[in-house]
């Protein structure tokens, strides 16, 4: 492969009308692109960052093969890519010039990019997380199920939803992708995060769910603060908002988890989700 077969663009509408039809046609492997490129959609150019986002894809043969996006000054993301293609997106991107934070792919992908990357640009690419994609089978609610109940998040959880995104956030050692108050926001009025509540009426663990699209949700963030967990909460509200976003219409419903985390692996297995492909996430730094 040539790096001129991939054809960059920062015009969203453009790039979706030309792969729109690839990524619907595996939208649990899209999940993430399918997720981001909706968000942009209806948030505006800037609802990951103040830099404009740039998207690309791979055509052979009058069809779309691959695509990418990064929103700076976030990581890329891509599909998979065989090593050969792989070889040519490093090309294509370090002749765009433009700063690489990192790659997040199926781990075949991003294993075959960052060998790439450190091997045209010098750079050292380190590997930061082993995650997994799940998708939901058989819905099933872990057992004892805590005492309390699930709601939908309302303007007086907002304060407090602010405050456990932030500690969310720090504690996976991400970049947020907009502010705690902006995000509260945002999900608080599309009724996108479940809180799950003692029987006192208190907060104790909260599950979010993407926007559905092309049939996918994906459940994220789930976040329990860490002097309550242990107690069931999170599986209870993750269960929750599985079966609520069933209940939407979703076709898929997904999650990813960290592979360092087996406690949470467990739980989501025990919940009915089963393993779709591993992922991997890798930083580049000079």
């Amino acid at each position: 492969m040539h790096p001129d077969d991939w054809h960059g663009t920062q015009d969203l509408d453009a790039f979706l009308a030309r792969a729109g039809a690839f990524l619907r046609s595996r939208p649990d492997l899209h999940t993430v692109t399918l997720t981001v490129t909706e968000g942009l959609r209806t948030g505006g150019a800037h609802a990951y960052g103040s830099e404009p986002p740039v998207f690309g894809l791979l055509e052979r043969d009058g069809e779309v093969r691959a695509t990418y996006f990064q929103t700076p000054p976030h990581k890329l993301s891509v599909t998979a890519l065989t090593t050969e293609d792989a070889d040519s997106l490093a090309a294509h991107l370090d002749g765009l010039g433009r700063p690489l934070p990192g790659i997040g792919a199926d781990r075949e992908t991003a294993a075959a990019f960052a060998a790439a990357w450190q091997a045209r640009t010098g750079a050292t690419a380190t590997l930061q997380q082993r995650q997994r994609l799940y998708g939901l089978g058989t819905l099933t609610v872990p057992e004892p199920v805590p005492e309390g109940r699930a709601r939908v998040a309302g303007e007086a959880d907002r304060e407090r939803l602010v405050r456990w995104y932030g500690e969310f956030i720090a504690s996976i050692g991400e970049h947020a992708a907009t502010d705690a108050d902006t995000w509260a926001a945002a999900r608080i009025a599309a009724g996108r995060i479940t809180i799950w509540e003692t029987p006192d009426g208190t907060p104790v663990s909260m599950a979010g769910v993407t926007p559905q699209v092309a049939g996918q949700v994906r459940v994220a963030p789930v976040y329990t603060p860490a002097h309550l967990r242990g107690r069931g909460y999170a599986g209870a509200v993750t269960a929750e908002v599985s079966r609520a976003a069933r209940d939407a219409g979703a076709e898929e419903v997904l999650l990813f988890t960290d592979l360092a985390n087996p406690t949470s692996n467990a739980l989501y297995q025990r919940i009915g989700y089963r393993p779709v492909t591993d992922f991997a996430v890798y930083g580049f730094s000079e």
